[in-house]
């Protein structure tokens, strides 16, 4: 017993007792483990680099996203969806049920202060509010019959970015980069112009559970003018070389630590997002700098209008990240479009702020033969009522029935597909949910909504959740 006190058995990290106890099975059991992550649902390993280009499921049609986002809820009826009924019936009771559940109270049938004509050689019916992007409806795949599950701002947003309007997910663009990683390695997967503040903020473009990684990258917010918006700490002073060695020899530590905790999707995050933010600081202040488009390129974009630059602006940078393999992109009008009142001064407005921009984006995308691969979706939360709010100059918010477009990347032009009720209130043909849109979305990027899972909390999640049907009917 003399001396044996102060014999202390000594004290081993976690990994060195899977090494050491039954006869070193647990490490065999960790090493699976670890050879497991950091992979997508279909098997692809990127541990090492999170953003590194990934196979689909199948041969893919689009290569990537831009996502013009109307938030607020542009009126499907003043709009893409025509409604003569709603003419001949303006001021008269709606003659069916109104939705049990709702925003406010609303009054009687309101028709649409703007006229509808047909355009292109497919005939699309749209409102005098959008002259410019009537030129282009040909190319429009027109989704009349979409619906979702929120007539609430909060909960719609979330469930149009993520999926879900009830609990926090990751957005479809971290999914696809998740899905797809990124053609280029100098600039993030996912980046959102000018992103709105409100109604969930930030989880709109949130990775939630997904490694960090695959968080959209902020350009300025809701509140910034868009000239002004640049990617954030991209501009550092010190000399290249010197910033170098300092991030190596952060990165020498983090790496050490992470060897010594265990996986740690924090810190890999970190990791990954400091070598990305030294790659950006070449790439990205050039990519900012659209000086270098012609003055028929910003007079396209109607950069050279002072009602059409902000918004211009946006979809000019959503071009150029496109066309530099940024994998999805996401442009906001925010929050501008939620008329209850002031609905012929508020959207005639808004309108003339996004249609001859919209248009630009078009032309030029087709020009550059890039929208052939890239898919453009255009629309909002949800629609309007067909039924007037206030003093007859407002909508309130309609989720049963309402209409996005999308253009490009494999989806069929000159169509319209689905339908609403005679008012333009319900989905009654060939309803499109959310889910369905986010099922075809993933499809044409070559991935089955199904198969991209990832495992978090002891169960596979997905955008999709339990939902979702592809509309094959709307593809090429």
């Amino acid at each position: 017993m003399a001396g044996s006190c102060h014999q202390f058995t000594p004290v081993i990290n976690r990994r060195d007792l899977l090494k050491q106890s039954a006869a070193g099975f647990g490490m065999l059991a960790l090493a699976d483990l670890l050879s497991g992550s950091g992979k997508t649902a279909h098997g692809a390993n990127r541990a090492q680099n999170p953003l590194s280009p990934q196979e689909p499921h199948f041969p893919a049609r689009a290569k990537r996203v831009i996502f013009l986002f109307m938030h607020g809820g542009p009126s499907q009826v003043d709009t893409f969806d025509y409604k003569p009924k709603l003419d001949e019936d303006d001021n008269k009771p709606l003659p069916f049920d109104k939705p049990r559940v709702f925003s406010s109270q609303t009054g009687t049938l309101l028709k649409s202060p703007w006229k509808f004509s047909q355009h292109g050689e497919s005939g699309a019916w749209v409102s005098s509010l959008f002259p410019h992007v009537a030129k282009h409806v040909d190319d429009l795949c027109i989704i009349n019959g979409m619906h979702g599950s929120n007539s609430r701002h909060g909960g719609a947003l979330l469930e149009l970015h993520t999926g879900t309007d009830t609990f926090i997910r990751p957005s479809m663009g971290s999914w696809i980069t998740y899905g797809l990683g990124t053609e280029n390695q100098d600039l993030p997967g996912f980046v959102t112009v000018c992103p709105s503040l409100t109604h969930g903020g930030m989880n709109n473009w949130s990775s939630a559970f997904l490694p960090a990684a695959y968080q959209g990258t902020p350009m300025g917010n809701a509140g910034t003018q868009s000239k002004d918006a640049k990617i954030p700490y991209i501009t550092g002073k010190t000399p290249r070389d010197l910033q170098r060695m300092e991030l190596d020899f952060l990165q020498q530590m983090n790496r050490k630590r992470l060897e010594e905790s265990g996986p740690d999707a924090g810190l890999e995050g970190r990791i990954n997002a400091f070598e990305l933010a030294f790659r950006m600081q070449a790439a990205a202040p050039e990519l900012q700098d659209v000086s270098s488009e012609s003055k028929e390129t910003l007079k396209l974009y109607g950069i050279d209008d002072k009602t059409t630059e902000d918004f211009g602006r946006q979809c000019l940078m959503a071009r150029r990240f496109a066309e530099r393999g940024v994998r999805f992109v996401q442009v906001s009008h925010s929050y501008k479009w939620d008329q209850h009142g002031g609905l012929r001064k508020g959207h005639q407005q808004n309108a003339k702020e996004v249609d001859k921009p919209i248009a630009g984006l078009l032309a030029d995308m087709k020009r550059l033969g890039l929208l052939e691969d890239t898919l453009i979706l255009w629309g909002g939360e949800f629609g309007r009522t067909p039924v007037s709010q206030g003093d007859r100059d407002g909508r309130d918010h309609n989720p049963q029935g309402y209409t996005m477009w999308l253009a490009g990347g494999g989806v069929k032009g000159g169509m319209r597909y689905g339908k609403t009720d005679d008012y333009g209130y319900f989905a009654v043909e060939d309803k499109v949910h959310i889910h369905d849109l986010h099922a075809t979305m993933l499809h044409l990027l070559g991935l089955n909504h199904e198969k991209l899972t990832y495992r978090y909390g002891g169960r596979d999640f997905r955008l999709t959740d339990v939902h979702g049907e592809v509309v094959h009917k709307i593809l090429v």
